[in-house]
Order: C-alpha cells, then structure tokens, then sequence
C-alpha cells in the first residue's frame, strides 16, 4: 500500500486548490468543522472528497463524496454534513444507501479502480495488464450493469469461459475480486461476489536454457556488442532481474566499487527495497555498457525519446533466439535460468529466493525439483560403485 501523509487544516477553495500532490504519496487533508471529512490527493493531481466514520458495530466506513471540479468544497461539505446527520440518526449509508449502489457502473468502477488503486500503487507494466483485461474481457461483458446487480453466477460463468487458460482466467478473478473490494470500501456494493469463485490449477512454465543453449545464445549476443538491448539480456540472465526492473534502472542505483544493485521499493515487485549483490561479470557488462552510450542519461538503458528508458526489447529478443536456434523461449525464462542454474550448482533455496526478492519460500519452491538433482546424483554414486562391484564381469575375472 502506498504510504500516506496527513494534515488537519479547514478545507476551503483555496486550500484544496493550491495543495499540491506528492509523487508518490497519497496525501489525506482532514477538515477541522466537520469530523470525518476529509480530502484525498493522489500522486496524479486528483483530489477526492470522502467521508470517514464508524458504525454502531465501531466498523470503519469510508464514502466517496465527489472529485473536486466536479462539486465545490463547499458542496461538498454540506454532502458530509448530511451523511453525518444520518450517521447520527443510527443510519449507516455506506452499507444501507442503495440509490448510492445502483448508480455506479462496472465501467465507474473499472475508471475509478485505475486512477485511485492501479496507477497509484502498481507497477507500469502491471496497470497495463490490468488495462488490457478490463478493455478486453470485463468492459465488454458488464461495462454498462450496476455494480450491485452483477451476481456470482454471471462471474462464474465469464470464469468458465476463460477456463482453457487458467493463467489468464485467475489473473481476471483476481482484477475483479480486487476492484469489487473497492467497491465494498467505498459503500458501492455490501459483498464481494467473486470471494466463492475458485481458481483454476495453474501449471507452472519450466523453461530454462541448458549449457548448450547458454553457449548459443550468448555468442549470439557477444555478435550485437553494439546494440544497446543486447546488454539487457546480458545482465537480466547475469543478475535474475526482471525485466521492468532492469529497464527503469538509473545508474545512482549502482555502485559499482561495491558491486551492489540497489533497487528502490517502487520498481520492485514486493515494493520492498533491495540490495543485489553483483557478480564481476555483471560489473564487467556494465562498463562496457559505459563505453558503448553515446549521450548522458539517468537510465542504463534509455529510450530515442529524451528522458525515457528503453521499453521495445521484443522484436530484437525474437531475432537473437532465432539466430541461436533457440525455441520457446521468453524473455522471463533468462530470470528462470539464472535461478535454476544456481540451485542445481548446489545453492539453498533460501540463498536463491533472496536473491530473486522472493519474500514467501513457497515462491521458491518451483526449484526443488532442481534442488534434488545433486543429492539424486550422489546418491547414484554408490549405487554405480555397488554395481560394478557385483557385476559378473568382476566376479568372472
């Protein structure tokens, strides 16, 4: 969750409007008339009017008053005052205001879903995947129904019809499950009817380069030491990154003298700051990295357009794997391979899963088959050994 910075002031025209958004925060402006009235200010500029209160059962409720530009402060304040007033007279509008349910679509929903939760706290690549589903899949099949008349069966049902994909169908679940937990937050909707729809068994991809295919692939790469992106595939096999990771990196986030990665908690996955040592051959790509930049960037890896990284890798990535004669192989698998060649070199799982970032062992635990490859061949060398011993052509000679 996006951390957040709070304040009491008297919210009036002029102080909503000239507060200004923190970039990565979410700032909480609380109204010092009416209790519970407060103001949200998202890293976009978007300034939101909520109401905060508890219930009789002492439950926090938050309700959504309004965007500012759309209704005045003033307006908004007197919405407050009046839920407030109901609030006292033992209502409690955010699970009782029907009108307040109907009226919001899934596409109000999925608009609000993307500008208060996704772009806030999400990785990029993240929100457009988030994006692309709801263009794609929920648009289509609820964009213009009220929140609270969409019904389990109809989800379970668009779950069915994914189901030849399980990855895709559980990432669409869990969209939807999310943005109705939103909904149930923000007093649209009182349940969440994705919670009794269960996920499909997903199998696992398990593709990752032999030596062989490292040997190809990596002559391949040596035959493009001037293209820029060929040092991407280099140091995302080098260092197990991921791919957003590498590609937003800035150089002040090396030191090099120390060789240590140091990636800030917004580009992470766990959104959790970490340090990844470097082996001397990822320091060594990254000096020639050095050499090879023509102008000044804050990225290692930046983009034609000014002030940005670098984002397209696929079309090159296409053509190094087919010139090594590699087949079904992702850019993601280059994160597999440096995990799995590491964990069947005799690493722990807990060793790899910290330098991956995992934070959950269970995240890990995809290697263990790798993991047991050494003690299978150990425990082979006795068995060899017994073998010989009591084969016939020892006993014979």
């Amino acid at each position: 969750m996006t951390s957040q910075s709070i304040n009491k002031i008297k919210l009036t025209k002029r102080a909503v409007e000239t507060a200004a958004p923190h970039p990565t925060k979410r700032l909480f402006l609380w109204d010092t008339e009416v209790t519970g009235f407060n103001l949200r200010i998202y890293p976009t500029g978007r300034k939101t009017y909520f109401l905060q209160y508890r219930n009789e059962f002492h439950k926090t409720h938050k309700i959504k008053i309004g965007v500012h530009g759309n209704l005045t402060t003033e307006e908004a304040r007197e919405k407050a005052r009046q839920l407030s007033l109901r609030i006292s007279l033992g209502e409690d509008p955010a699970t009782n205001n029907k009108e307040n349910k109907r009226k919001c679509t899934m596409a109000d929903l999925a608009k609000e879903y993307l500008e208060l939760h996704a772009k806030i706290s999400k990785r990029s690549k993240s929100v457009k995947d988030d994006m692309r589903m709801i263009s794609s899949v929920i648009l289509p099949k609820f964009g213009k129904q009220d929140i609270g008349a969409i019904t389990s069966h109809e989800l379970q049902k668009l779950h069915r019809d994914l189901r030849e994909t399980p990855y895709h169908a559980n990432r669409v679940r869990s969209l939807l499950s999310k943005m109705f937990n939103l909904a149930k937050e923000w007093g649209w909707r009182a349940d969440n009817p994705v919670l009794n729809i269960e996920k499909y068994q997903e199998e696992k991809r398990d593709r990752w380069l032999n030596d062989e295919e490292l040997q190809r692939l990596w002559a391949v790469l040596d035959k493009y030491n001037y293209h820029l992106t060929t040092y991407v595939f280099k140091l995302l096999l080098l260092t197990g990154a991921r791919k957003g990771e590498l590609l937003q990196a800035t150089w002040d986030q090396f030191d090099l003298e120390k060789g240590i990665w140091t990636k800030p908690s917004h580009l992470t996955k766990q959104k959790k700051k970490e340090h990844l040592p470097l082996s001397e051959n990822a320091i060594d790509v990254i000096n020639e990295l050095i050499h090879i930049r023509k102008e000044y960037s804050p990225y290692l890896f930046p983009s034609k357009i000014e002030g940005q990284p670098l984002q397209e890798i696929k079309t090159f990535w296409k053509k190094v794997i087919k010139e090594a004669n590699l087949e079904n192989v992702r850019i993601h698998d280059l994160r597999h391979t440096h995990a799995s060649h590491l964990v069947s070199d005799g690493l722990s799982l807990s060793i790899v899963g910290k330098l991956l970032g995992h934070t959950q062992a269970a995240t890990t635990q995809r290697y263990a088959h790798i993991a047991n490859e050494p003690l299978r061949k150990a425990t082979s060398l006795f068995g060899d050994k017994l073998k010989k011993l009591t084969s016939k052509e020892i006993f014979n000679s």
